[in-house]
């Protein structure tokens, strides 16, 4: 029996079709019938590692490029996204917990083997869109702050797979530590230089109120309209594999789940640390628009690229007052710049690996480790980034630029497409009575919020899809460009429709299965 168990572990790819992420599920020890505080900190991490994924790379340009072009007008989108991820990444680590399976599990188990590979590329096909993201933005850390070439540094940002491999040596808690102290050197990057910029208050506070400005179509500034900013703040925002990693990851706590009170322990306790965690995450991409407005001279910022905004931190000319200027004649506020870049980066790498792991395994019941999990996806993530640094390597140093923002950018559609096959699978199982017991069931107001949410975000991914397929041909596309850019995203439109209907129609059978099963089970017991 050893000595076959020891065979085992030598196989790269084996069969997984156990507790999510076994190795680390249940590992972490919480405390019994202690004080609020002590029970809250033993919670505390899961959380971290989703808010991760709500200030990634991805979310940079769009927020500072929405504050430079409409001023604080987008505050009510950054708002009214992370109240609603607060409300997702609830259900997300409720669903965990409560059903002890991650939302790649339960989709798995509740839908046919063809259903659950094609959700299963989808869903990669997402995951390798944010690792782009991180590519361009580590690789562009590594340029700015040690000068390193970017072919190299592109090469350089593959060899996070040891870090990575080293931090699955050290256990899972300390993990959660690396991460919540690189947020928080973010967070201190963005108060320090929106500190020095002192904006006006009174209209950030102002900001927050919802307005239908935000939806207008006009003004037309740099190349932007309030829509497409406030689009592409929640698509840089909301994205599908913090919901796949938060219903693994809640798992981490080791409860009793025979035990009600437990389990209600376990929910209640996951849901305060994932929205303190998400209010972090909600200041950084608020301080990140505030950059925009108050950091630099309105419209100062003609390159929205992360090399833009760097040599912006450092040009006095751009910059909003004399304190500011002063610094930046230091270099503090542009190096400043790329370290937060750096640690969103590598924070961002080991939450996509995780993730990738849960959705392979939940999904295709497919098992390899975590550093050749890593190895594969970064690999063919590098591979549209170096194209993209040769294809311009000749060319001015500008145009290099806007290719890798608009890479970056361009990537961020397969988004578009994954999102709903988590939203709405999310909400079905966590409305289920019979998926989630009478006391764990989604209450009449989040069922409300809930579907109000998942429809809006559908409905507000797909009708951006149109703007998101014609930038592929540039800032400035032709009449017949349009309308191929049209025809393309209805056909996608449609696929995405049908593909949904599917999904629901068997989560829908599944779940009536499931209730007879159950039913079965019970007329045995008392038989």
């Amino acid at each position: 029996m050893v000595e076959k168990e020891t065979t085992k572990k030598h196989h790269l790819i084996e069969y997984a079709n156990g507790p999510s992420l076994e190795e680390i599920n249940g590992t972490v020890e919480v405390p019994k019938g202690k004080g609020f505080w002590r029970t809250l900190f033993a919670y505390s991490g899961p959380g971290a590692l989703v808010a991760v994924g709500y200030m990634d790379p991805g979310n940079w340009s769009t927020s500072i490029t929405g504050g430079q072009n409409f001023q604080y007008l987008l505050m009510s989108i950054i708002l009214i996204s992370s109240l609603i991820a607060m409300l997702l990444q609830y259900m997300a680590a409720k669903l965990g917990i409560v059903t002890q399976m991650d939302l790649a599990q339960a989709i798995r188990a509740r839908t046919s083997r063809t259903l659950g590979i094609v959700l299963w590329i989808l869903t990669e096909l997402a995951i390798m869109a944010t690792d782009i993201a991180e590519v361009i933005g580590g690789a562009i850390a590594l340029y700015l702050l040690f000068n390193i070439p970017l072919i190299i540094a592109v090469f350089i940002t593959v060899f996070d797979v040891l870090v990575l491999l080293l931090l699955t040596k050290i256990g899972f808690r300390k993990i959660e530590a690396i991460v919540v102290a690189l947020i928080l050197v973010i967070l201190f990057i963005f108060v320090y230089q929106v500190a020095l910029s002192n904006p006006d208050w009174g209209a950030v506070l102002t900001g927050l109120i919802p307005s239908a400005k935000t939806m207008s179509s006009s003004p037309h500034i740099g190349g932007q309209t309030p829509i497409s900013g406030a689009l592409g703040i929640i698509g840089a925002t909301v994205m599908p594999h913090n919901l796949y990693l938060h219903s693994s990851i809640s798992q981490t706590r080791k409860i009793d789940h025979n035990d009600e009170e437990d389990v209600a322990q376990a929910v209640k306790f996951s849901a305060w640390d994932s929205n303190i965690q998400l209010t972090f995450a909600f200041f950084v991409n608020a301080l990140l628009l505030i950059t925009g407005v108050a950091v630099f001279k309105s419209g100062a910022v003609k390159d929205p690229s992360f090399f833009g905004l760097y040599h912006a931190l450092s040009d006095t000319s751009t910059l909003s007052n004399g304190i500011l200027a002063s610094v930046a004649k230091t270099g503090v506020l542009s190096t400043l710049f790329a370290v937060a870049l750096l640690a969103s980066g590598q924070n961002s790498t080991i939450t996509g690996t995780l993730t990738g792991q849960v959705i392979m395994e939940g999904f295709i019941h497919m098992k390899v480790p975590l550093w050749l999990r890593r190895l594969i996806t970064r690999l063919i993530s590098v591979i549209p980034v170096l194209i993209c640094v040769a294809l311009t390597s000749g060319k001015p140093p500008v145009e290099e630029h806007e290719a890798l923002n608009d890479l970056m950018n361009n990537s961020q559609v397969f988004l578009a497409f994954a999102l709903p096959f988590s939203m709405l699978p999310l909400l079905m199982f966590t409305d289920s009575k019979v998926e989630m017991g009478k006391r764990f069931s989604n209450s009449l107001w989040v069922k409300v919020l809930g579907w109000i949410s998942v429809i809006a975000l559908t409905i507000l991914n797909l009708k951006n899809l149109p703007d998101q397929i014609a930038s592929f041909y540039g800032d400035h596309p032709s009449a017949a460009q349009l309308q191929q850019a049209n025809i393309i995203a209805y056909i996608a439109i449609a696929v995405v429709l049908l593909l949904l209907v599917w999904t629901i129609v068997e989560l829908y059978q599944g779940n009536k299965r499931f209730k007879q099963a159950q039913e079965e089970k019970l007329e045995n017991s008392l038989n």
